[in-house]
């Protein structure tokens, strides 16, 4: 989801020896190198936040007595973070993506720092669903930053930036958390990093202002236009300024002809009958906002119902159908469950691949700590190998010479997703050396690889420029929601086969503990789903 700068501030700002300067440098050139290395620098703190908390979660979850919950600890996040995701493409298109950005690092922050300090597990849940709220906030907003306050050559080089971002904490991060989880104890990993935001906050927000605030249709605060010049604005049909981006949850006007956009750019635009203090704000999309809110409540009320296995639990899961299924009919293409061909195939491909990969991934350290008595650096590194193979997956898929085979690599990266999640339980049995596991999950980073930078791609592709901002959207709400949904279908299962008694289960290095049924009953089947997102793969390609 990206919110670009209008048309008309390019056109107004040709002539500005500054900006002439600005397009000439790169991303940590004079012009942008604090906004580069303030939002890469946050981009990098949530990353090592993701592999940090993970683990440290095990030795969390044992002291607070709510292994049985393990799986709700992780789709807590993703649930709220589906809701603002929604809230924030809209609230960056109307307001500008400051608001939302110091939203969501305040509720991120917040969140760990309610985890930090939680004595019950269901406080710990709790600071989890606040900190996936702001998670949800501060990623969209993100984007709509690099689309507004970074010209489109620049652009590729930041995002790649952000993907470098997660290179340093999946090494790193296991080892940090597990040294001061073991030092300290696991509540330093969730209360130091609040503090850590501070200094990369300071660097962007004061560039963010100048650069990306403010609504869509109007240009950010920066330097003032030429008197002379005056700024194209290319009208949509209900007369609105329509910016040179899709925004989340709006179908923008089609791109003029040149012709037409040349003729704009040399007429001059009659001032606004209202100034711009009594001009009327736009205002939220609330069919849109009530859709995210029904996906958030019904994919909380079906992980309440599926940890919680009784037969009053009937009536929380199907209050929580009857809200997901209209909210997801409603926000994701039509057709997605049915894997039709094409785009929707494509939005159900990115659903399978994460959901079941991330809800398998959240069981590994728990299992290596509780099963085969590692500490939980150990646990953690096992993990580390993976962001350097996940750029690597995402480095083959970008040449140019594998375009024309693009669906059958995508095939090939679901089915070694499928085979590395199948292969990790193996080390249940103590004959199996450990590193198996770090050996199996590499290799399903690199599938991972291979098929979510593939789905962002075949998305835009298979997308008209009038949708492409919803269709994007879509995708990332495909991702979330099947990331909860999978974590408490796991989570369910898992504590169904008492894996809640792991927690109390004394291992050592040569031991096991007593439950590894429950792990996998967990692995299996996202093995299994991750194996029909390898046969989604074969309707990515639309009919011709």
């Amino acid at each position: 989801m990206s919110a670009l700068r209008p048309r008309g501030t390019d056109v107004a700002r040709d002539a500005d020896p500054v900006v002439v300067g600005e397009r000439a440098e790169g991303v940590l050139g004079r012009s942008y190198r604090a906004l580069s290395v303030g939002i890469v620098s946050v981009v990098l703190l949530i990353a090592f936040e993701a592999m940090a908390v993970g683990t440290a979660m095990p030795v969390a979850a044992r002291e607070l007595d709510g292994v049985s919950a393990y799986g709700f600890v992780f789709s807590a996040y993703f649930t709220t973070s589906l809701f603002g995701m929604v809230l924030s493409g809209q609230w960056s298109d109307l307001r500008g993506p400051l608001g939302p950005l110091t939203a969501g690092i305040a509720a991120f922050a917040a969140g760990l720092l309610l985890s930090g300090t939680a004595g019950a597990m269901w406080l710990f849940i709790l600071g989890r669903a606040v900190q996936g709220l702001g998670g949800g906030l501060v990623i969209v907003a993100l984007y709509v930053v690099v689309g507004r306050a970074y010209p489109e050559r620049l652009r590729p080089s930041i995002m790649a930036g952000f993907a470098a971002s997660w290179i340093i904490p999946s090494v790193v991060g296991p080892l940090a958390a597990g040294a001061v989880t073991e030092q300290l104890g696991w509540r330093w990993v969730f209360v130091g990093i609040p503090v850590l935001v501070v200094l990369p906050l300071g660097l962007a927000l004061p560039q963010i202002r100048r650069r990306a605030s403010g609504p869509v249709g109007n240009p950010a605060p920066g330097p003032e236009p030429r008197p002379d010049v005056h700024p194209a604005v290319s009208p949509s049909p209900d007369g609105s300024p329509s910016p040179d981006g899709a925004p989340s949850g709006a179908h923008p006007a089609p791109s003029p002809a040149p012709a037409a956009a040349t003729a704009a750019a040399s007429a001059p635009v009659p001032p606004s009958p209202l100034p711009p203090s009594l001009s009327p704000r736009p205002s939220f999309d609330r069919r849109r906002i009530r859709l995210a809110l029904g996906i958030s409540v019904g994919a909380g009320l079906l992980q309440y119902a599926a940890q919680d296995l009784r037969w009053l639990s009937v009536v929380p899961a199907a209050v929580g159908v009857a809200l997901l299924v209209p909210a997801v009919l409603g926000l994701l293409p039509r057709g997605t469950y049915r894997a039709v061909r094409g785009l929707p195939s494509v939005v159900l491909l990115r659903g399978v691949a994460a959901g079941s990969f991330v809800a398998a991934e959240s069981f590994v350290p728990l299992m290596l700590v509780t099963q085969r008595g590692l500490s939980p650096t150990l646990a953690g590194f096992s993990l580390a190998a993976g962001g350097g193979a996940w750029a690597l997956g995402s480095w083959v898929q970008a040449r140019a010479r594998v375009e024309p085979y693009r669906e059958r690599l995508m095939t090939t990266g679901m089915v070694v997703v499928a085979a590395a999640i199948v292969t990790v339980p193996s080390v249940l049995i103590e004959t199996v050396p450990v590193w198996t596991v770090a050996v199996a999950w590499a290799f399903g980073c690199f599938g991972m690889g291979l098929v979510i930078s593939s789905t962002s791609v075949l998305l835009l592709k298979l997308s008209a420029p009038e949708e492409a901002g919803t269709n994007s959207a879509a995708l990332q709400i495909s991702d979330g929601l099947s990331n909860a949904l999978l974590l408490a279908a796991g989570g369910a299962a898992f504590a169904a086969l008492g894996g809640g008694a792991a927690g109390h289960t004394v291992t050592t290095a040569g031991g096991s503990g007593s439950h590894p049924a429950a792990f996998v009953a967990v692995f299996l089947p996202m093995a299994a789903v991750a194996l029909m997102g390898a046969w989604v793969t074969t309707r990515l390609r639309e009919r011709t």
